[in-house]
C-alpha cells in the first residue's frame, strides 16, 4: 500500500521539505534553499503550483508519463494526489512551489473564478512546458509573492498576495492556450485518434447498448484528462465535444 502525506495545510508541506510557512495560508518555496529533497506521495487539501526546472524525477501516472528535465507548472487542487511515493531516494531541484488554502480565498472574486480553471483538473503528463519568456514571467510572480510574505502583516496583505495568484492563473490560462497551439502535430494526432474511436465505436454498433460515448470515455480511451481534452477539442476545433 502507498504511504501517503495528508497535506491539510500549507505548513504540512513545508515542514516535510525543511522549509517554515511565514503565513497560515499561504506558503512559497523556493526548491534550491530547502533541496536535496526526499519523494512524497502526497493527499492534497490545499491549492498547489509546482513549477519545477533541470530537475532529473521520473513519474507514472495513469497511462502517461511525465518528467521534470525541463520547465514546468503542475496545477493540483483539494482532493487530489501528486507527487511520487517516498522511496529514501534525495533529489536536488531547482524551482519553485506555491500553495494555499481554499480560505484565503473566501469574500475574493477568486473564490468562485478558480472553479473555471480547468488545468487544476489535468493529470501531471499534461503539464504545461513554458518557453523562456514565460519562464520568466512565472518566476517574477513567484519572487513577489515570496517577497510579500516577508513583509509585516497587515490589512492589505491576503488581497495582494490574492491578486498575484490571479495573475499567476491568467498567465497560465494563456501559456496554456499557446501550448495547445504550438503542439499542433500531436494535438492533430489526438484529433486522429479520437476520430477513429469514434468510428469504431459506431461501427461495432457500442451506441445501442450503451449509448452515445461519453466525453470522459473517449478522455480514458486518450490516455487525458477530462478536462484537458474538452479544452484541446475545443481549441483545436472550435466546439465542444460534450
Amino acid at each position: 500500500m502507498s504511504k501517503i502525506m495528508k497535506i491539510k495545510s500549507v505548513s504540512d508541506y513545508s515542514r516535510y521539505l525543511g522549509h517554515t510557512a511565514q503565513h497560515p495560508l499561504v506558503s512559497v518555496i523556493e526548491y534550491a534553499e530547502v533541496s536535496p529533497i526526499r519523494h512524497s506521495l502526497n493527499n492534497y487539501s490545499v491549492y498547489g503550483i509546482f513549477f519545477h526546472d533541470k530537475a532529473d524525477i521520473d513519474l507514472a501516472y495513469g497511462c502517461g508519463k511525465y518528467d521534470y528535465k525541463s520547465g514546468t507548472v503542475i496545477c493540483v487542487a483539494p482532493g487530489q494526489i501528486g507527487g511520487k511515493e517516498d522511496n529514501g531516494e534525495q533529489v536536488m531541484l531547482t524551482g519553485w512551489a506555491l500553495l494555499f488554502h481554499p480560505d484565503l480565498l473566501h469574500g475574493t472574486p477568486l473564490d468562485k473564478k478558480i472553479k473555471h480553471y480547468s488545468f487544476f483538473d489535468y493529470s501531471v503528463n499534461e503539464a504545461l512546458h513554458m518557453n523562456e519568456t514565460e519562464h520568466g514571467i512565472v518566476i517574477a510572480i513567484f519572487k513577489r509573492i515570496k517577497s510579500e510574505l516577508e513583509n509585516p502583516h497587515d490589512d492589505l496583505q491576503n488581497d495582494i498576495i490574492v491578486s498575484y495568484i490571479s495573475l499567476l492563473l491568467k498567465y497560465c490560462q494563456r501559456f496554456y492556450s499557446r501550448q495547445f497551439i504550438t503542439r499542433k502535430l500531436s494535438n492533430n494526432d489526438v484529433l486522429s485518434r479520437f476520430d477513429s474511436f469514434l468510428k469504431e465505436y459506431f461501427a461495432e454498433g457500442l451506441q445501442t447498448a450503451n449509448g452515445l460515448p461519453t466525453v470522459s470515455a473517449c478522455a480514458e480511451h486518450l490516455c487525458m484528462s477530462t478536462n484537458y481534452f474538452s479544452d484541446l477539442i475545443k481549441k483545436m476545433t472550435g466546439e465542444s465535444p460534450g
